[in-house]
């Protein structure tokens, strides 16, 4: 004789099976796709960098989702913002990973580039999606600037990657564009004219300060 509980647990397990399929799951990447996608959109229209407004109840109308889709994907705010942050850097096409001093004007060109495709007019940089992603970006610079510094001082390295950090920070690409009436274009050489001069002053010896 079968026993009740033998056919309610074959029950569960086909449910669970059912809910398990390569279909459902599919579906459940594609849904979450569309949240980071409309996470992304609403990042590009936004007048700044604080992402205050990138909440639950926006991104889930801007996917066409309910907010508790958007709380099934995501348990909090600070993960639904890291996926999208990370969705941007993809979209803009800059790697960090094993970055080189000869590399550097390139990458800051693609970040000027990518940068005036933004409504942001006003740079706050203080959630902490940003904080982690500056402090990765700060880690890849100075050991790109270490690579090619042989017998400098830990402190001439720092002010050297200082340096270089202020060039590819959003703050002035907003100077550049707001008070120069400068376009992504003329930003962009003037940031790489002013980049290929600290390069050749590192690849030259030239330390911080020094007069040579």
């Amino acid at each position: 004789m079968r026993q009740p509980s033998d056919t309610k647990d074959k029950r569960e397990a086909a449910q669970r099976r059912r809910y398990e399929s390569p279909l459902r799951q599919q579906q459940t990447a594609q849904t979450r796709d569309s949240i980071i996608g409309a996470g992304a959109e609403i990042a590009h229209r936004l007048g700044s960098w604080d992402w205050r407004e990138l909440t639950f109840k926006a991104v889930g109308e801007g996917a066409g989702v309910s907010e508790r889709t958007v709380h099934r994907h995501f348990s909090n705010e600070r993960q639904l913002r890291d996926a999208i942050l990370q969705r941007l850097v993809e979209e803009s096409g800059v790697t960090l990973a094993g970055l080189k001093l000869g590399d550097f004007a390139g990458v800051a060109t693609r970040v000027y580039q990518y940068l005036s495709s933004f409504s942001n007019n006003t740079v706050a940089i203080t959630d902490p999606s940003f904080a982690v992603l500056d402090q990765q970006r700060r880690a890849v610079l100075l050991d790109a600037v270490v690579q090619a510094t042989n017998g400098w001082s830990d402190d001439d390295r720092e002010i050297a990657a200082a340096t270089l950090d202020m060039l590819w920070n959003p703050s002035l690409h907003e100077r550049l564009n707001a008070a120069w009436q400068l376009d992504a274009e003329r930003a962009t050489r003037s940031i790489g004219w002013v980049i290929g001069l600290v390069e050749q002053a590192i690849r030259n010896g030239h330390r911080p300060g020094s007069r040579n």
